[in-house]
């Protein structure tokens, strides 16, 4: 039940702990409570603070991060991976367009082998521009290109690589974030969904549909799944059980050569493209959510990979995403209804003012929350030009809807940084919050550049960093129940495992018990392992 408060209370309260709230540079360690390595690792990481952001960055290597729920994977590879893979493909480069092209590599094109394979200063000049165009690397903002259009641009320049390299790129991804002590991802990727666009196009689209009735919406569902729908779902399940298969291969999990990155526990989001007509986007969303329930009814243990939950993609301000942001909100709504346990996570609010009309900033968070039911909210950077935004934030805080935080993607898209963006106003808020890369090979980032980045930025202390890695776990969508007693709560844990101390080695058998049937839980238990052993360090 929502409560009522005054909207000049509320804001005298989150200015109370922002504004006249010490920095945290200048308070004693954490909490004087707090256990004996946690007070002096918080004393270590203020010395890195004194030190400057190169001590910082060298702390917060090894910090443990938990999760990264936010990682689209084809923005998530660096783009010497690309240029290796399209040599291996056989794939030519398009010096003009600096994109891949099909053989024969004739007519000013050039073999993508011979860009390692045969160094020269043509090739390395032709390498570091194809770097710059398939990244934010050295982009510099002129007059009708900003960082919105490099930033989405960069797709269209690695595309045309085979789906085989998946396995590889997941396997890079897991392999950066063990490096970093992050121990689980969820990584958005788009299946194929020709069969679904095709059915869908063939049926049209009714104008009916508009008014977002649940009957018109139940009629095109029937009518979709009565063509043939659901002939997609075992292909596409099948493709993210071989990429896992082939990159645990890789990484030769289960043998003693196994590899960091097998501790890294990857689970999917299922990317629907919201610049499609509406039609398609019904379609590819109906399978989508099909796709997810299957994949949750076959894994119940959490421990099998696959799709976990569904996302809207594809730039915020483009034409149909405005145009049809309330419609596609309605059909996610509607969806929910019928398939209650598929995770919901959304973009929205990845605007900001100037990129849309005043009016498009006022209402796209609010609808993903109550039309969309989203459990997560990627991005959120225009909170603040919604109505009535404080009214919103309480919602999202009493509700439990997580704003996946990417500081990097938001200056490079959008120009937000600083105090320009809404980061501590969520938490002041009490709206949880955790920090994401986003496209961290397009970024040329990874995760600890983010818990820098929001450290010094926003004078964060130790308690602050591990409630951020926390609230990554509590939001991810594994299966089961969280370790906590409460919500976003990080202080008791559940009854079966309250005589412990959290991440202990050796749970009793009843704490185990707990553990083994929620691997949320579980992965939340090893979370404050980790913690443990990196504050046992110091």
């Amino acid at each position: 039940m929502r409560h009522s408060y005054r909207a000049l209370g509320w804001l005298f309260a989150v200015l109370a702990t922002t504004v006249f709230s010490q920095p945290p540079t200048m308070r004693a360690p954490d909490a004087a409570a707090a256990p004996r390595g946690e007070a002096r690792t918080a004393q270590a990481y203020q010395a890195a603070l004194r030190q400057g952001p190169l001590a910082v960055r060298a702390f917060l290597e090894g910090f443990p991060k938990g999760a990264d729920l936010h990682v689209h994977l084809s923005g998530a590879v660096y783009a010497e991976t690309f240029i290796r893979d399209a040599g291996e493909d056989g794939l030519c480069v398009d010096p003009a367009a600096l994109a891949f092209a099909q053989p024969p590599c004739a007519g000013g094109l050039v073999a993508a082998k011979d860009l390692s394979g045969n160094i020269s200063a043509a090739n390395q000049t032709l390498y570091d521009r194809l770097i710059d165009a398939f990244s934010m690397r050295n982009f510099v903002p002129t007059s009708g290109w900003s960082g919105h259009d490099q930033f989405f641009a960069t797709f269209a320049h690695f595309g045309g690589l085979r789906k085989s390299h998946i396995s590889e790129w997941v396997d890079e991804v897991a392999r950066r974030a063990a490096a970093q002590n992050q121990q689980y991802l969820e990584l958005m990727e788009t299946p194929l969904f020709s069969h679904a666009a095709q059915i869908a196009n063939a049926l049209g689209w009714n104008p009916e549909l508009a008014h977002a009735e649940p009957e018109a919406f139940a009629h095109l569902r029937q009518e979709l799944i009565e063509r043939g729908l659901r002939d997609e779902i075992a292909r596409d399940r099948e493709d993210v059980r071989q990429a896992e298969a082939e990159r645990q291969r890789l990484e030769h999990c289960g043998t003693p050569e196994a590899t960091a990155g097998c501790a890294v526990e990857v689970r999917y989001i299922y990317q629907i493209l919201r610049g499609n007509p509406p039609q398609q986007v019904f379609a590819q969303s109906l399978l989508g959510f099909e796709t997810v329930q299957a994949s949750m009814d076959a894994d119940k243990t959490g421990k099998g990979g696959g799709f976990v939950g569904i996302n809207f993609v594809m730039p915020e301000d483009g034409l149909v995403s405005m145009r049809d942001y309330t419609l596609q909100m309605k059909m996610v709504g509607y969806l929910h209804s019928v398939y209650p346990r598929v995770h919901i996570t959304l973009h929205a609010g990845e605007l900001a003012p100037g990129l849309v009309p005043p009016e498009g900033l006022r209402f796209h968070i609010r609808q993903a929350v109550e039309l969309g039911y989203a459990e997560r909210i990627g991005h959120g950077v225009d909170v603040m030009y919604e109505v009535d935004p404080w009214g919103l934030l309480r919602e999202m805080a009493e509700q439990h809807v997580m704003v996946e935080i990417n500081l990097s993607s938001n200056e490079g898209i959008l120009g937000i940084k600083g105090a320009a963006h809404p980061f501590p106003i969520y938490r002041a808020a009490h709206v949880p919050v955790a920090l994401s890369t986003d496209d961290e090979g397009v970024s040329r980032i990874d995760l600890t550049h983010e818990y820098v980045r929001a450290a010094l930025d926003y004078h964060l202390n130790y308690a602050d960093l591990k409630q951020l890695a926390r609230a990554g776990m509590e939001h991810s969508f594994l299966p089961g129940t969280s370790l906590w007693e409460e919500p976003d709560r990080f202080g008791e844990v559940a009854s079966a495992c309250r005589d412990q101390i959290a991440g202990t080695v050796r749970p009793s058998a009843r704490c185990k018990a707990f553990l083994d049937g929620n691997p949320k839980a579980a992965a939340q238990w090893e979370l404050e392992r980790r913690f443990r052993s990196f504050e046992g360090k110091f």
